[in-house]
C-alpha cells in the first residue's frame, strides 16, 4: 500500500492506555487529524467497534479498543473544537464513538458530504482517491471479521488506507468549496452529524422489519412473533439477525403460515441447515400468533399526513420543475440541492414566508439562504 507521496505507509498498533495516553498527547498538537473506525457488525449480534484508524500529517495509528479496554484519552483532541476531525462517511462512525466509548466529536470535515456539495457523482472513498491520487485501495477486507485477532499485516493496511491519504483529500475539497462559496453548507452539515446518536430500540420489532408495513393484522402479528424468535437465536448463537434468517424468509411464512415442517420447507429462502435447526421453534411462533386475540393484534402506525392540501400537488409539480433547473445549474445532485421530503414540506403550505420556511423541520439554513426567496415566490404563484 502507498501514501499519497509515494512512500510507504506505516503504522503504530495501540494496545495499551499508557502509550494510548502519549498519542492523544501527539494528536492534541495537530491541527486536524483523519479518523476512521471498523466493526463487527457482519459477524456478531451486538455490534462493536474493533478498530480505530487515526492519521496525523506525519503518522498513522491503528487503536485496538478490543485491547486498550480505556479509550477516554481519545475524548480530548476528538472533542477538541479546535481540532478538525476529518472522516468519510463519518454519520453512523459518530453514533458508534459515543455509543461504545462516550466519546463526541465537535469540529467534523466529513470528505463524503464535500464530495456531494461539489457535484462528484461517485463519492465513495475508493473511488474519490482514485480519480484524485490515483490510488487504488484493495477492498478486499472490507467484510472481515475486525474482532478477530491478531489483525494480520494485509488487514492492518487495508485499515490504515482509509485515513493515511484522506488530509490531503481534505485540502483539496475544502479549497474547492471554498472558492464555490459551499464551505458554509459543509460546516452546517457537519454540526448536525457531530449531534447524531444510537437510539435505543423501543417497542415491537416489526417496527425497524423493512417491508413490514405491507402486513395486518393476523400477518403482524405473526411476524413479530418470528423477529422475537429469531433475535433470541441471534443472541444465543451470537451472529447478527440477517444470518439466523432473512426478513423476506420470515415475511413469507408470517402470510402463508405454514402449520407443518412440510410446509414450511416450500417457503422462499427456507434452507434444510435452516429447516433442521429452526423448524420446529419456526412452527411454534406461527401458532403463538396464530392464538392471539383478535382486538389484541397489532396495527402498524401510519402517519396521518391530510392526503391532499389545497393546491400542494400542482405546487409541488412546480416546485420539483425549479429543482431540475436549479440543480443542474449548481452541478449538484437534485437530492443534495432540495430532497423530496423538504420539497414536499414547502408544497403543503400556503401562502409561505420566511417565517413559515424557518417551522419546517431539517430544512438547512444554508438552503434558505440560497433559494429560501425563490421557494416562497414559486409557492405563492403555484
Amino acid at each position: 500500500m502507498s501514501s499519497l507521496h509515494g512512500q510507504a505507509v506505516t503504522c503504530e498498533i495501540i494496545t495499551n492506555v499508557a502509550r494510548l495516553a502519549e498519542v492523544a498527547d501527539i494528536l492534541s498538537q495537530q491541527s486536524e487529524i483523519a479518523v476512521d473506525l471498523e466493526m463487527d457488525s457482519l459477524h456478531h449480534y451486538q455490534e462493536k467497534v474493533c478498530l480505530i484508524q487515526v492519521s496525523s500529517r506525519l503518522e498513522n495509528w491503528l487503536i485496538d479498543p478490543l485491547a486498550c479496554r480505556d479509550l477516554s484519552p481519545l475524548a480530548g483532541p476528538f472533542g477538541d473544537p479546535s481540532i478538525l476531525v476529518v472522516m468519510h462517511g463519518a454519520d453512523y462512525d459518530i453514533r458508534s464513538l459515543h455509543r461504545d466509548f462516550g466519546i463526541e466529536v465537535t469540529n467534523l470535515f466529513d470528505t463524503m458530504i464535500a464530495a456531494r456539495f461539489l457535484g462528484i457523482p461517485e463519492f465513495g472513498l475508493a473511488a474519490l482517491l482514485k480519480a484524485r491520487f490515483g490510488i487504488e485501495l484493495d477492498k478486499k477486507y472490507q467484510k472481515a471479521d475486525w474482532s478477530k485477532r491478531p489483525l494480520s499485516r494485509e488487514m492492518s493496511a487495508y485499515a490504515m488506507a482509509d485515513t493515511s491519504d484522506l488530509l490531503p483529500l481534505y485540502d483539496q475539497f475544502s479549497h474547492e468549496l471554498l472558492q464555490k462559496g459551499r464551505l458554509k453548507w459543509l460546516e452546517e452539515e457537519c454540526r448536525l452529524v457531530c449531534q447524531a446518536r444510537v437510539a435505543e430500540k423501543e417497542g415491537p420489532l416489526f417496527l425497524y422489519c423493512k417491508g413490514a408495513g405491507k402486513l395486518k393484522g393476523r400477518s403482524l402479528a405473526v411476524l413479530e412473533e418470528l423477529l422475537q424468535l429469531r433475535d433470541r437465536q441471534s443472541r444465543l448463537l451470537d451472529r447478527p439477525p440477517f444470518k439466523i434468517l432473512s426478513v423476506e424468509t420470515l415475511q413469507e411464512i408470517a402470510e402463508i403460515r405454514p402449520r407443518s415442517l412440510g410446509e414450511l420447507a416450500t417457503i422462499k429462502g427456507m434452507t434444510a441447515g435452516q429447516l433442521a435447526r429452526h423448524g420446529e421453534a419456526l412452527l411454534a411462533a406461527v401458532a403463538h400468533g396464530m392464538e392471539i386475540p383478535e382486538q389484541k393484534l397489532p396495527v402498524y402506525p401510519r402517519s396521518r399526513k391530510n392526503d391532499v392540501v389545497e393546491g400542494a400537488k400542482e405546487r409541488l409539480r412546480q416546485l420539483k420543475g425549479w429543482r431540475d433547473q436549479k440543480s443542474a445549474e449548481l452541478g449538484l445532485e437534485p437530492g443534495v440541492l432540495a430532497p423530496n421530503w423538504m420539497l414536499e414540506s414547502v408544497a403543503d403550505i400556503a401562502g409561505a414566508t420566511r417565517a413559515t420556511l424557518d417551522e419546517i423541520a431539517g430544512l438547512r439554513n444554508w438552503q434558505k439562504q440560497l433559494f429560501g426567496e425563490e421557494l416562497i415566490e414559486i409557492v405563492a404563484e403555484g
